[in-house]
């Protein structure tokens, strides 16, 4: 053998005597390597998923549906006598109330025909006076006058007392048309855009107003309804009005919240779906007149039934599903039945009873009987805001 191929074989030697040297320390406690795999297998084969609770809670039943908010009231201002306008008394967008003016039409044609009235009322007065001392004087003559005169007397007497009330009516008249003078409004609300401006001359007959004015305290929501729903919503009515939220069209905000005031009296066939009418007090002026809303009627409330997050509920080819974990933390297959989900929870009516702990997270890796390690779900089956308004 030459030196060099001895050489080789030396240090061959000396290479494997140090491998198992340094074997045996990593392996110290006698095991094997194979061994100290077998022994963490479990660890590494629990699948880490997210449970929740199964609750027992009240379930608010919400009908959706979308709505467009109008005015409780809604009036153009018109005025109703002639004239030219001598000032304006509120500005556009300003919310006046009942009452105030809005515009001041010239009243001295109404002033003058109002003193007109009550002139004529003094002048018949005083003839009614002097007729009256006439028929005393004819009443005392007795039998020196004859019957006819004061038979005349008598009547013309009665005709200025009629006259007398007709100068009252003129004279009401007058004054009404004085007042119409001063256009005011008829209840409070918003003023919208101004039709007309100071110095233009307004009458009774044009179609054009002086300005628009919605009543926004309170406030209505048009919304509609499926007609296979109406028999939960009249029961509701009936019962006591429901409580209706008006969200914004995504969903994601809660802008106020009202009651249902009426079902319209028929049906629209071409939709099938019948208008409902809520009323909300918007003291925050959050609802505006034209806007668009989604809509949340409450028909009912189910009692004391199991709620989960809806993240725990599974589609599969055979309906739905849900993982629960048993005391041994292994997932446990569970068919359920799922009749009501909102806004993240959902009841189930069959397959979990409240205490039990439901994956929601994680599910795609879990197979039945797995183990699995568990992080809790801190806000997956907290109730919405929606839900406890």
């Amino acid at each position: 053998m030459s030196t060099s191929r001895t050489i080789r074989w030396v240090l061959l030697i000396v290479a494997a005597a140090a491998a198992g040297y340094f074997g045996w320390q990593r392996f110290g406690s006698g095991k094997t390597p194979s061994a100290q795999t077998a022994q963490n297998a479990p660890a590494r084969n629990a699948v880490p998923v997210k449970i929740a609770a199964v609750e027992k809670a009240d379930f608010p039943v919400y009908l959706s549906g979308l709505g467009t908010v109008q005015g409780f009231n809604t009036v153009l201002v018109r005025t109703r006598v002639d004239g030219q306008i001598n000032s304006i008394a509120f500005k556009e967008g300003q919310f006046v109330k009942q009452g105030d003016t809005l515009v001041e039409i010239d009243p001295r044609p109404f002033q003058a025909a109002l003193d007109q009235a009550k002139a004529k009322k003094a002048q018949d007065q005083a003839n009614l006076a002097n007729a009256n001392l006439d028929l005393q004087r004819f009443t005392r003559l007795g039998e020196f006058a004859t019957r006819q005169q004061t038979d005349t007397q008598r009547s013309q007497v009665a005709q200025l007392t009629a006259q007398i009330e007709a100068d009252d009516a003129a004279i009401f008249n007058a004054q009404t048309q004085l007042d119409y003078a001063t256009v005011k409004a008829p209840f409070s609300g918003v003023a919208g855009l101004r039709q007309v401006d100071v110095g233009n001359i307004v009458n009774a007959t044009t179609q054009t107003g002086i300005v628009s004015i919605v009543q926004i305290e309170p406030i209505a929501v048009i919304f509609t309804a499926p007609e296979d729903q109406l028999p939960e919503i009249k029961a509701a009515l009936a019962a006591s009005p429901p409580k209706v939220i008006a969200m914004s069209t995504d969903g994601k905000r809660v802008l106020s919240t009202g009651t249902l005031a009426l079902i319209n009296n028929q049906v629209d066939i071409s939709s099938g779906t019948v208008r409902l009418k809520a009323v909300f007090d918007n003291k925050d002026h959050a609802l505006w007149p034209g806007q668009s809303v989604s809509t949340r009627l409450l028909i009912k409330t189910l009692k004391d039934v199991a709620v989960v997050p809806d993240d725990a509920v599974q589609h599969g080819a055979n309906g739905l599903y849900a993982y629960s974990v048993n005391s041994e933390n292994k997932a446990e297959l569970r068919w359920i039945k799922v009749t009501n989900s909102i806004d993240g929870r959902s009841v189930v009516d069959e397959g979990l009873s409240p205490g039990q702990q439901v994956i929601t997270a994680g599910q795609y890796k879990v197979q039945p009987g797995a183990l699995v390690s568990m992080a809790v779900a801190s806000s997956d089956a907290a109730p919405s805001k929606v839900n406890q308004q």
